[in-house]
């Protein structure tokens, strides 16, 4: 039996260097990176401002270029790597794409889909939270923090 050298949190540091792509860009410093047979397939930021899009989330990115790279519309032996909790319509998307695993950062205690009463993910997706927290945490601090200062 052979040890991956990949871990939760291997994978949450590329997600972070997408974030921080996000943040220099004057984006919401998110990030997302999905991951199949231990190899990244998909890497993807916030975008909406870039293109003028409020649907233009890192995830629902990661999804399209996920889906498109593999040629299947679904990602059920797929991990998610996202520094912040998904908003409703990302777990939504998540949902529809049946996602093995969700791996989460920080949580989003205004507009993650946790504030909501039920799951909105597929029955079969496990879900991890808490990954790289503080650092996932701090990138958003750091963002909205400058926001208010502006």
């Amino acid at each position: 039996m052979s040890l991956s050298v990949f871990s939760d949190e291997y994978f949450m540091k590329e997600a972070l260097k997408e974030a921080r792509i996000a943040f220099e860009g004057d984006e919401v410093p998110v990030g997302a990176v999905i991951v199949c047979n231990e190899r990244i397939i998909a890497r993807s930021h916030n975008l909406s401002e870039r293109l003028i899009d409020a649907t233009a989330h890192a995830e629902m990115q990661a999804f399209t270029s996920a889906s498109n790279y593999l040629g299947a519309k679904f990602l059920d032996e797929c991990t998610l790597y996202v520094t912040v909790e998904p908003c409703v319509m990302c777990a939504g998307a998540a949902y529809w794409t049946r996602i093995k695993k969700i791996v989460y950062g920080a949580r989003d205690e205004k507009r993650g889909y946790l504030n909501l009463t039920d799951n909105p993910l597929h029955p079969k997706t496990e879900v991890v939270s808490g990954v790289l927290e503080s650092e996932c945490s701090e990138l958003m601090t750091r963002f909205f923090k400058a926001k208010r200062v502006e």
